[in-house]
């Protein structure tokens, strides 16, 4: 169940990027993929286009179909933000900085981190007991 602090939170995003509801095409259609007969049967997959721009999302993270047009709204926002406001958008700086953070270190860095090592290292051998008796 989706609080309705979440959903007011996603309407005042969807304003803020334009997005009107009278501009959204919803569809549910049957899900597919491994689920058993039940996800063949219900409809609880969300498509939604915006006529506007031609952004499509299709969701089906969820088995509920409200959970799921929830999450199918927040896609949209995300890309038609990562549209508008380019390398600025939420989704782009994770994007960044999940590059940062893979990014492979300097020589200084690797050397720094050793000898950090090292001096954690002598602390401990500092804390043991000097004589087992």
């Amino acid at each position: 169940m989706i609080s309705p602090e979440k959903i007011l939170a996603q309407e005042k995003r969807m304003l803020a990027l334009g997005i009107r509801e009278e501009d959204l095409v919803e569809k549910f259609i049957q899900g597919s993929g491994s689920g058993g007969q039940k996800i063949n049967k219900t409809s609880s997959c969300v498509y939604l286009k915006h006529e506007p721009t031609g952004q499509e999302v299709k969701c089906q993270r969820e088995r509920s179909r409200e959970l799921n047009r929830y999450l199918a709204r927040k896609e949209l926002c995300d890309r038609l933000d990562e549209i508008q406001n380019g390398a600025i958008s939420r989704r782009q700086q994770e994007i960044e900085k999940i590059r940062r953070q893979k990014r492979q270190k300097s020589r200084k860095q690797k050397q720094r981190m050793v000898a950090d090592k090292r001096k954690q290292s002598e602390k401990k051998q500092q804390r043991r007991a000097t004589g087992a008796e």
